[in-house]
């Protein structure tokens, strides 16, 4: 099948092109600056070579995104972009990645994720929405980032389920090969942890002598985390722990 992942130079789509080509797929990824192996340049905020780049797609993986800059321009309507350039004729089924809790957790960037959601349910499109929850990696960039000194300062009560991003990538290929689902699809990783537990694992095995702090935080994102909003209800789990992760 011929494939084209959408950031593909991003955490998952640097990822994704091994399990899709051992799957037997013709892989393309697409880029603002089109680099890497069969690279190819789309930009989704300005349309930009779109069209192109989807010709002949039978399988879209759309894993596209822009937390750090303007969601709404890349994930919303760049996805309105994506919607209006693919190939109906030939595509097959495509897949969003999306993160668990975009529906429940009032954080900007997790309303435009949802909104481009809306935007794929509405489009006709064969689409599985998959959300899953965040990377490890990612976890260990927040927690480096918060440390002051000796200090590792958490959100109190704050609930995740980190992810290996490499069973991620399995996952999405797994999922690419069966029928749409038309909907949400889960996915996360293998335990629910505290933000206290995840830093002293991180803690133990990257900064050893760090003093784990546990401070409350109010409103209602902090809420929402403690209510366990960005943990999975339902579908496949990983294996991969995040002590694992650690251990490399």
């Amino acid at each position: 099948m011929d494939v084209l992942v959408t950031g593909g130079t991003g955490r998952l789509g640097q990822r994704l092109l091994g399990p899709l080509q051992a799957a037997g797929h013709s892989v393309t990824q697409i880029s603002r600056r089109g680099t890497g192996p069969g690279g190819v340049r789309g930009d989704l905020a300005t349309g930009l070579d779109l069209a192109t780049s989807l010709a002949g797609a039978e399988l879209v993986v759309h894993a596209a995104s822009d937390p750090r800059g303007d969601p709404w321009q890349v994930d919303v309507a760049g996805t309105r972009r994506l919607v209006e350039a693919v190939d109906r004729d030939r595509l097959q089924h495509l897949v969003y990645i999306s993160i668990v809790g975009v529906d429940k957790i009032p954080y900007g960037y997790y309303r435009a994720k949802f909104a481009a959601e809306q935007v794929l349910l509405a489009s006709g499109l064969p689409v599985t929405l998959l959300r899953v929850t965040q990377f490890h990696d990612f976890v260990d960039f927040l927690l480096d980032s918060a440390r002051r000194g000796p200090v590792l300062p958490v959100p109190m009560g704050w609930r995740a389920q980190p992810v290996d991003v490499g069973e991620v990538a399995d996952y999405v290929t797994e999922i690419s090969a069966a029928a749409p689902a038309g909907g949400v699809v889960e996915f996360g990783g293998p335990e629910d942890l505290s933000a206290a537990d995840l830093a002293r694992t991180w803690a133990s095995a990257r900064a050893p002598g760090s003093h784990v702090v546990a401070t409350p935080v109010p409103g209602k994102l902090s809420t929402a985390f403690r209510d366990g909003a960005a943990l999975p209800s339902a579908g496949a789990r990983g294996r991969r722990t995040y002590a694992q992760h650690l251990d490399g």
